[in-house]
């Protein structure tokens, strides 16, 4: 693209922006523009007013709407945690839900794309997103999403999801205190079908605590958990496989501290009770968990235990998994515990351990 043409596109960014009573700052680098959104002015009408490549920066302050993306290249950023994206006040909430889907589905922000023409490369950094009924932040059919230092809080279902999407990015973000996961990884939320493959996917750095369950990664394969902080969850990382094919798993799950993760939550009619769960495994194939430090997760439900391999419930088996070079003490009823004995290929190596079911897999 010429020099003259990026120019002119600018020149159109800041004429629509100007019209909305938005401030716009055109970078005649990039041909780019920053939209800057002041509390009081619309956030969705800077997103709109945007072109793909332009930052939509959002001062301090509390915005009571949900935010809808589906332009490729979109940066959305705030100023900190005193960006506050929040539900409509209840006097405005029906005009906000008929609004746009995002607002319908209960969420905060959302990047749509179609199965058809996903949207790629959209960055969301440094806000608040709390007390929506769905999820802080949702994605279906993106590609190379980023979300980082993002607070999704006390969202009814979860903090941080991205369902048929790949190559996502997700680090140095805080979920605390969401209804299901902190964050969650999925292949579909509204259809049955094989794993599919997240190209990559990185939860990378993350602070997650008081959830239903931390991390979720549900019929995916392919990506990485890492260094992340998980406390204070029904359960710590939960990967979800079944029968169909592919199967989950493929997915590395290192470096993470996973600790006191002994919240109760009561069965549903999917799962049985959760309580005092680090990493459960359930249907997952070549999935390595390595170099994790798992403590003090206590329970009695049968998901209990520092590092558990369990059978689906729907049948599923655990093949190939390898565990290997974790440090994992005071979990009970055990640190480590293969109670999917009918899988095959699954290796325990290296383990720094007190206990085991069956006996004899911890190195010392």
């Amino acid at each position: 693209m010429s020099r003259r043409h990026m120019k002119c596109l600018a020149g159109i960014t800041v004429s629509t922006a100007t019209a909305l009573g938005l401030a716009a700052v055109p970078s005649a680098a990039s041909g780019h523009s920053d939209l800057v959104v002041h509390p009081g002015e619309s956030i969705q009408s800077a997103v709109d007013a945007a072109r793909p490549g332009d930052t939509v920066v959002v001062l301090a302050g509390t915005y009571r709407e949900s935010v809808l993306i589906t332009k490729p290249g979109l940066t959305l950023r705030g100023t900190g945690e005193r960006t506050v994206i929040a539900p409509p006040a209840a006097k405005g909430a029906k005009k906000a839900k008929a609004a746009h889907a995002c607002a319908t589905g209960g969420n905060g922000i959302c990047v749509l794309g179609t199965k058809s023409r996903t949207v790629d490369d959209v960055r969301i950094r440094s806000l608040t997103v709390s007390g929506f009924d769905k999820s802080g932040i949702w994605a279906s059919w993106t590609d190379g999403l980023s979300v980082r230092r993002v607070a999704a809080g006390k969202n009814g279902t979860w903090g941080i999801a991205q369902e048929r999407s790949t190559r996502g990015d997700f680090r140095h973000n805080t979920a605390t205190g969401n209804g299901d996961a902190g964050i969650f990884v999925a292949n579909s939320v509204s259809e049955e079908g094989g794993a599919t493959d997240t190209g990559g996917t990185l939860v990378v750095d993350n602070s997650v605590s008081g959830n239903r369950i931390g991390v979720t990664a549900r019929r995916v394969r392919n990506l990485v958990i890492d260094g992340n902080t998980l406390t204070g969850n029904c359960s710590g990382v939960f990967v979800v496989g079944d029968e169909s094919k592919p199967a989950a798993g493929a997915m590395t799950i290192s470096g993470n501290r996973i600790v006191e993760n002994n919240k109760f939550c009561p069965a549903t009619p999917r799962l049985s009770a959760i309580q005092g769960s680090g990493i459960v495994l359930t249907g997952s194939e070549a999935t390595v968990v390595r170099s994790n430090v798992i403590r003090d997760n206590v329970g009695s439900t049968p998901l209990s235990g520092g590092i558990l391999l369990f059978k689906s419930f729907v049948g599923a088996l655990n093949t190939d998994n390898t565990i290997s070079r974790n440090l994992v003490q005071g979990n009970k009823p055990a640190d480590l515990a293969n109670r999917d004995t009918s899988g095959t290929g699954n290796t325990f190596v290296s383990n720094t351990c007190g206990t085991s079911v069956p006996a004899g897999m911890c190195a010392g």
